[in-house]
């Protein structure tokens, strides 16, 4: 095989070897972001339990204003039956009393009804709280563990990579330059290997000429349909 094929093979299966990384990496982002994420939806949670207990709080402090209001108006009636001179203004002042006992008892019940929601609330608020803060030692955990995992990875990386450098200054410039141009649009399949007389990117059968050429491996054959660089592998690869 042609030295300069040779070193676009060996080259294309270290990228490969370094792209192999990504998943793995990605993988292992995932659980802290999953966590971050989860985070994040129990304290948008959070908030709006805190706008809806602040919002209830206001409603209860509205009734208690409008009680007082009630009170100070029945303490008034209470003064004018003791100057009603007639049966007419007696029964008006009763019927006006009656309404504002109803309405104060109403009040009272609606306040009542509110403390009870608002306390519900903050026990949900308090328990949401405590499960963020639950998550947040998790995710510093999981931070913890990922970057050493994440060390390790660019630790076998370095060693790739420097085994890519020492190839790449042995190569010609201007094949190297070729490949990573193929490279930018097929990516891991810049080179491939040619089976059944057909390239293994495109998966078209090749003809006779171009197959005895790469049988040959004289020089760098590219596939006719697409452009990628064609070896032949050795038996057993």
């Amino acid at each position: 095989m042609n030295q300069h094929l040779k070193q676009l093979v060996e080259l294309a299966k270290i990228d490969q070897e370094l792209d192999g990384f990504v998943p793995r990496e990605e993988e292992l982002k995932a659980e802290v972001t999953a966590l971050v994420q989860k985070k994040r939806e129990l304290e948008g949670s959070a908030e709006s339990l805190e706008a809806e207990i602040k919002e209830l709080h206001m409603s209860k402090a509205k009734n208690e204003t409008y009680l007082k209001e009630l009170g100070d108006k029945l303490k008034e009636l209470e003064k004018k039956q003791t100057q009603i001179k007639s049966e007419k203004e007696l029964k008006a002042l009763q019927i006006e009393e009656d309404l504002m006992r109803e309405q104060m008892n109403y009040a009272n019940e609606e306040i009542a009804r509110l403390e009870k929601v608002e306390e519900n609330r903050k026990e949900q608020f308090a328990a949401l709280k405590d499960k963020i803060a639950t998550l947040e030692s998790e995710i510093d955990s999981a931070n913890a563990k990922v970057a050493a995992a994440l060390a390790e990875i660019e630790t076998q990386k370095s060693s790739i990579y420097e085994r890519k450098n020492n190839l790449s200054l042995q190569m010609s410039q201007a094949i190297l330059t070729f490949y990573q141009k193929i490279r930018r649009w097929a990516g891991n399949s810049a080179v491939v290997p040619v089976r059944k007389q057909a390239c293994m990117g495109c998966h078209m059968v090749i003809s006779d000429k171009v197959y005895a050429d790469v049988i040959k491996a004289e020089e760098i054959v590219t596939c006719p349909s697409c452009g990628r660089i064609l070896f032949m592998e050795k038996e057993g690869e």
